[in-house]
């Protein structure tokens, strides 16, 4: 068996893969100048559709898309946005894990730009400190606010989970029904997709147990 030694390249690599693809310009243009240019670029889009801007209730629809994908359905691609997670002290010394269900997953497909929609089920163990409840929903939330695949969804929650609470045992499950299964090809409208992600304590199986029985899987 050969051995070779892992490049430069290779280890960067590593270190990024569970980031979302992105130049590194990617942040040099503000928000205004984005929205300016994907109004063009999306007016252009209607034209070749055959649309009518000139008709009243399409005349501003490029305008509104540029900034829908701008401040809302992609604003997690901007690290600006991240949330700051509030931390508290555990003077009653809980020690069990901490489970929330059913956190809405609103996320949009990065091969065909068209929604992801399901739940996530998030779990950690205290290490002394624990988050705010809101923070939870908010990471989930940042995270699934840009073109995503929800494998890497999963472990992108998770990593920032882990990186809040200073601790690798935590757990996700995401349950999302995909709008690029149900509207184009196959159209199965009732197919879901499940992911999940185990660190830490969550990778012994009694401990993974516990937290699919709280989630009712």
């Amino acid at each position: 068996m050969i051995e070779r030694g892992v490049t430069d390249h290779e280890e960067e690599h590593h270190s990024s893969a569970f980031d979302t693809p992105l130049r590194a310009d990617a942040f040099e243009m503000d928000d205004d100048t984005k929205m300016e240019l994907i109004a063009k670029h999306f007016k252009g889009i209607m034209q070749v559709l055959g649309m009518d801007l000139d008709d009243d209730s399409l005349k501003d629809t490029p305008k509104r898309v540029a900034k829908m994908y701008v401040k809302e359905i992609f604003s997690g691609l901007n690290p600006a946005n991240k949330p700051e997670p509030t931390l508290f002290s555990n003077p009653f010394k809980y020690n069990q894990m901490l489970v929330e269900r059913n956190i809405a997953v609103f996320s949009n497909c990065e091969h065909h730009f068209v929604p992801i929609v399901g739940k996530a089920h998030v779990a950690y163990i205290s290490n002394g400190q624990v988050i705010g409840l809101s923070k939870l929903n908010r990471i989930v939330q940042y995270c699934s606010q840009r073109p995503q695949v929800q494998e890497r969804l999963t472990m992108q929650i998770a990593n920032m989970l882990k990186e809040a609470l200073g601790t690798d045992d935590v757990a996700v499950i995401i349950d999302a029904h995909h709008h690029c299964v149900s509207s184009r090809g196959i159209r199965d409208s009732g197919s879901t997709t499940l992911t999940a992600e185990y660190c830490g304590q969550f990778l012994n199986a009694e401990t993974k147990n516990e937290f699919l029985k709280y989630i009712g899987s």
